[in-house]
């Protein structure tokens, strides 16, 4: 691993969209809450205020920030269905991960919260038409992305931090 920040790699888009690529995207994302509780089980609350890496957040900073995230994510994902291309608002993640329930090492409700999140998301997701997948919302930031984009995005994202966890065990021999 070059760079520990990236375990599975920087994200990159698929080259191309299809029915093929959105149900993996799909099953990666419905995949990410079993794959998460999996990579943290029987880590102790010292082990879970463990970095992932050098200057990084703790094991448990990066469990609380994946329903964080996505819960945005999820929420984007209705506003594109439901407004034309609306103004979404950013957040600051780096804030986030440091408020108090963030800095906790009780990840339980955070877990639960991703798995009914994933489980309803998913629903939604199985369900859109081709059509649907290419709407989407404006980030001030980044400007205008497309609900399939986005998918790929959160399918990525769910992987790359399960791999910090299980990166960490790995190297600590947990």
């Amino acid at each position: 691993m070059d760079d520990p920040r990236y375990p599975i790699g920087r994200f990159a888009p698929p080259s191309e969209f299809n029915q093929a690529v959105r149900g993996e995207c799909m099953s990666q994302i419905d995949e990410t809450p079993a794959a998460l509780r999996a990579a943290v089980h029987r880590l102790t609350s010292e082990q879970l205020q463990t970095p992932y890496r050098e200057g990084g957040w703790t094991l448990a900073q990066v469990v609380h920030h994946l329903p964080d995230s996505h819960v945005n994510a999820y929420v984007r994902f209705r506003l594109a269905l439901t407004e034309n291309d609306p103004l979404v608002k950013p957040y600051v993640e780096a804030k986030w991960a440091e408020l108090t329930d963030a800095a906790s090492s009780d990840i339980e409700s955070s877990i639960v919260l991703l798995e009914g999140l994933h489980q309803r998301w998913v629903s939604l997701l199985r369900r859109l038409t081709p059509e649907q997948w290419a709407l989407g919302f404006v980030h001030p930031e980044r400007g205008r992305t497309t609900l399939e984009r986005t998918l790929a995005l959160y399918a990525w994202h769910g992987r790359h931090h399960v791999a910090h966890i299980k990166g960490l065990r790995e190297r600590m021999g947990w």
